[in-house]
């Protein structure tokens, strides 16, 4: 999404009713597009509701989903003034402007380029959540250690691995098995 700069813009966050950030966001562009018509310098350049792929399982397959960063906000670069405030203020479902006080504080440009960038990464890979943690007791659903229970003792997110230790013979043994096998207590 491009558009053209104008000197003096800034990101700025907006408080919205929580589940209505992308109904927020096409009313934003709705306008954007409605002010393009009307004047030739657009003041409120693009409205944003940052998301991430990640990969949870449900019913014990991979499914990818996408989740919203901010939930509740939605990011808005614009030229801050009086009337261009006034517009954001009366979109349906807006609460308010982050910040102290009465004036919305900007995002500093760190944090915009790293949720730009968060963007921007996820598009090509997808996080995998595991939902296991260290210590936690799981129970083996698939693979030759089916219905054995173990301990985890590492999770290797970049992989999609766990690894549990399982009682084997009477002894502690670790295996590396797919977090999609394994269900948790």
């Amino acid at each position: 999404m491009t558009a053209e700069t104008i000197a003096g813009t800034h990101w700025y966050a907006v408080q919205t009713y929580s589940g209505h950030e992308n109904k927020v966001q096409k009313l934003i562009q709705r306008r954007i597009e409605e002010e393009a018509a009307d004047q030739e310098q657009r003041y409120i350049l693009q409205a944003l509701v940052p998301t991430q792929e990640v990969v949870e399982i449900r019913n014990g397959k991979r499914v990818t989903v996408t989740r919203r960063l901010y939930p509740g906000y939605v990011l808005v670069q614009m030229l801050l003034n009086e009337r261009t405030q006034h517009v954001i203020n009366n979109i349906q479902g807006v609460i308010k402007f982050v910040g102290s006080g009465k004036a919305p504080q900007p995002l500093r440009e760190e944090e915009i380029n790293k949720i730009l960038g968060v963007e921007v990464e996820t598009e090509d890979e997808a996080k995998e959540e595991i939902p296991f943690h260290l210590g936690q007791v799981v129970e083996v659903t698939k693979g030759p250690f089916t219905d054995f229970s173990g301990t985890v003792q590492e999770v290797y997110h970049e992989k999609g691995k766990v690894e549990v230790e399982v009682s084997l013979f009477g002894r502690p043994t670790s295996v590396e098995l797919d977090f999609t096998d394994l269900k948790g207590y």
